[in-house]
């Protein structure tokens, strides 16, 4: 039904209308008794071996929401309802801001893709702890960025900022240093500022009672002597692990024909990429730390391959977009019926 009749309506409008039209349809819908209860029954999959221990944490299932899609935590209770393991909110920065100027989001229908270049717009981070404080049950990652307006050098002092607002409310970290679409951004991702970045967040986390992992999300971008850098430093820092891979800037083998606008590129044509970034960390780390494979997840048979190239857990962003709600469940039964 998804695909036949929400997806094609819905594909009419602008899609960053359409992402807010979306939330606050399902945040009126789950207010109508009895409405949680069918989508659970419908959609979910309960059964202990969807488990996953990873890094400290207790996944009820390997299948988590990407970052950028819920990114103030104002849907993640519905979503999860949906049957996602695991809701990551954000990316947040310390201050609120607008992002970049509209539009600014653009569906490549004919290659399955979107591209974003949204500039990390949010409401700030204490907004989102605001939401946050009501949640009761559902696992969150919070992922962090710094302002446009911060320098590189002080970019540190943002990610800290975050990190203590949210340390109560969120059960891992993310550092995103990858994002196209905030200038110089992807220059932190250099050994030396990544190295700086992640060692004074870690020494700050471990000196918790209960230190919460941190994870690096990076770009599939990256040359394979880059990619043996962030294993160096996973190492060097003692960070949790790495979710591969954010969105790209290649346009290699696209159709659609507004294949040219700027941002990052989601969907279909960066599965592949992605993993093959998993299962090199995977292979030459020998397995050292938990990889979470994200990057055109559009069939099971995708989410499969990332699992078995090494990831750890899997999320989903644009595959959710085109495939729907239905995807969370066909993967879950996928790992069942594999046994993985």
């Amino acid at each position: 039904m998804y695909k036949a009749v929400i997806r094609p309506l819905l594909f009419k409008f602008d899609p960053e209308k359409v992402h807010y039209f979306t939330f606050d349809t399902l945040k009126a819908l789950f207010k109508i008794p009895g409405v949680a209860s069918i989508v659970k029954d419908w959609f979910q999959i309960k059964d202990k071996r969807l488990e996953r221990e990873v890094f400290g944490l207790k996944f009820k299932n390997p299948v988590g929401l990407a970052a950028g899609f819920d990114k103030n935590a104002k849907l993640y209770k519905e979503l999860d309802i949906l049957g996602f393991g695991f809701i990551e909110i954000g990316t947040v920065t310390p201050r609120p801001q607008p992002g970049n100027e509209k539009q600014r989001l653009f569906r490549l229908k004919e290659d399955e893709a979107i591209i974003n270049r949204m500039g990390f717009n949010n409401e700030g981070v204490e907004a989102a702890v605001v939401r946050l404080e009501k949640n009761k049950k559902v696992l969150i990652g919070g992922n962090i960025g710094k302002n446009k307006s911060t320098s590189n050098e002080e970019a540190v002092n943002d990610y800290l900022l975050c990190y203590d607002a949210l340390f109560d409310h969120v059960d891992y970290f993310v550092v995103n240093v990858s994002s196209p679409n905030t200038p110089n951004l992807r220059e932190l991702q250099d050994k030396e500022p990544l190295t700086h970045l992640l060692k004074t967040l870690q020494e700050k986390n471990v000196k918790k009672s209960q230190p919460k992992p941190i994870l690096l999300k990076i770009a599939p971008d990256l040359t394979d002597s880059q990619l043996l850098d962030i294993i160096e430093i996973v190492k060097n820092t003692q960070i949790a692990g790495v979710i591969a891979t954010n969105t790209t800037i290649s346009r290699d083998g696209l159709v659609s024909g507004n294949k040219a606008e700027m941002g990052g590129m989601s969907g279909k044509p960066l599965r592949k990429r992605s993993t093959e970034v998993i299962r090199f960390l995977s292979e030459k780390s020998n397995n050292a730390f938990p990889i979470i494979g994200v990057g055109g997840i559009h069939t099971p048979e995708d989410a499969i391959e990332k699992l078995k190239a090494g990831a750890s857990l899997v999320q989903l962003y644009t595959g959710f977009i085109y495939e729907g709600p239905g995807l969370i469940k066909k993967i879950n039964k996928q790992v069942l019926d594999q046994e993985l």
